[in-house]
């Protein structure tokens, strides 16, 4: 079967590329851009659980795998083009939060994201978070992905060294003559031209181009062998020292119901966050903008984090950089299926994957971030009721690194706003449910 003509094959059968309007060309160099901008995982997340004492070649394989695993289910059960992977943020409170601030062996705190995965699972078999999905106002469904937008384009902003940390104003511009930055805002430049002109495939090239000028002007290694694209005895391949060393056990005995509740909640909300963000993005919600098949991507999630605990990563969730693909077309579960197969394949080239610098990917962060931008004229500015949750939701997202903090602060203002002003019919179940929610979590810590 040509990959120009997808009507009528396998592919089409199992995905209907045909019913979505795309091909398996188009996924396919969705699913290779998805997974380029967000390879940076794979180095990213040993690093950081190596603080919490977890051996680096193994959590490189772990997270591999489990990306892999999750993100399979994702494209083949739910058949969206939504890659997943264990969650910026949710390692990080895994580390420095779980493990090191309250001094619990690792395996318990595995132990702890396995429970939490159980817990997703059940409120999605019991069709609980569909329902939350359900009861989110259409106000913040358009100020999700725009807060989404922005928070990815802060980090993009961030790899390309335009945006740094300053003690006095918290962040500042960056050494704009350092040869870093004017590489990456060469690429923004070269990749933002290939946008413009609609060029097939733009982001992916940008990347590519960006990557051998980063090479030519040393600002990221250039390959010197065969070493620099195959590992020779492919050190990341075994995840002996953690897999199955979870402590579900040890996890009770702590009584970490403060942990689980963090998981959780972090989990859920950030996972609903990138679904409707990704899905509106994709043009795929429905005319009452719900996302359909919501439960079977909500299982791939919370069967995900189960799978990935035993492995050895914490929690596996819907990422964000799905958008890069869909901005090259992506429709269907093929582009994630693509991703998984690249996840795989990456445990072997780790090198190759490494020749992309963060300064190659940074300006398409930003750029599928100004993408995301275009839903915030849905929002109705004129009404303050509606004004006020989406600017918190979307301003809250970036400045607080946390799209799960975005979405509390943006459901807390509209059932208030809307209950104070006498517009309480307006509000819902889900929305006071979560308002509640999202209140005792700040009061509670």
């Amino acid at each position: 079967m040509s990959v120009n003509q997808s009507s009528g094959g396998l592919l089409n059968r199992i995905f209907h590329l045909d019913e979505l309007h795309t091909n398996v060309k188009t996924e396919v160099l969705a699913g290779v851009t998805t997974f380029v901008t967000m390879a940076y995982i794979l180095f990213v997340n040993p690093n950081i659980l190596k603080a919490a004492g977890m051996p680096v070649a193994a959590t490189f394989a772990a997270t591999a795998i489990s990306s892999a695993f999750a993100t399979l289910i994702m494209g083949f059960y739910a058949n969206y083009p939504i890659a997943m992977a264990p969650g910026m943020g949710l390692n990080a409170f895994f580390t420095y939060s779980v493990v090191i601030g309250m001094h619990l062996p690792w395996q318990t705190a595995l132990g702890a994201v396995f429970i939490s995965g159980l817990v997703f699972f059940l409120l999605t078999v019991t069709k609980v978070r569909e329902w939350i999905i359900a009861g989110v106002p259409e106000v913040l469904r358009y100020s999700i992905g725009v807060g989404i937008g922005l928070f990815i384009a802060f980090i993009g902003l961030q790899n390309a060294g335009i945006i740094v940390a300053n003690k006095d104003t918290i962040v500042a511009l960056g050494n704009m003559k350092s040869p870093s930055v004017l590489v990456a805002a060469l690429g923004l430049i070269i990749t933002g031209f290939f946008m413009a002109k609609r060029i097939k495939g733009g982001l992916l090239l940008g990347m590519l181009i960006t990557s051998v000028i980063a090479m030519i002007f040393r600002v990221a290694p250039a390959p010197t062998g065969i070493s620099s694209f195959i590992a020779p005895t492919n050190p990341f391949a075994s995840v002996t020292p953690i897999f199955m060393h979870l402590n579900i056990v040890g996890a009770f005995d702590y009584g970490l119901i403060s942990i689980l509740f963090a998981f959780t909640f972090v989990d859920m909300f950030d996972n609903i966050g990138t679904l409707l963000g990704v899905s509106r993005k994709a043009g795929l919600l429905d005319d009452q903008g719900n996302l359909p098949r919501a439960g079977r991507a909500l299982m791939a999630d919370s069967i995900g984090t189960m799978f990935g605990s035993i492995m050895g990563t914490p929690t596996v969730t819907s990422y964000i950089e799905s958008t890069s693909g869909v901005a090259e077309g992506g429709k269907s579960g093929l582009t994630a299926v693509v991703v998984a197969i690249l996840f795989i394949v990456a445990i072997v080239f780790a090198p190759l994957v490494g020749l992309v610098p963060s300064v190659a990917t940074a300006p398409v962060l930003i750029l599928v971030g100004t993408l995301m931008m275009g839903e915030v004229v849905h929002v109705r500015f004129d009404d303050f009721t509606e004004a006020l949750p989406a600017f918190l939701t979307i301003i809250m997202m970036p400045l607080t690194y946390s799209i799960a903090q975005g979405l509390a602060f943006g459901f807390m203002s509209y059932t208030i706003i809307k209950l104070v002003t006498g517009r309480y019919k307006e509000n819902n179940a889900v929305t006071y449910v979560l308002t509640i929610l999202f209140i005792l979590h700040f009061v509670l810590g």
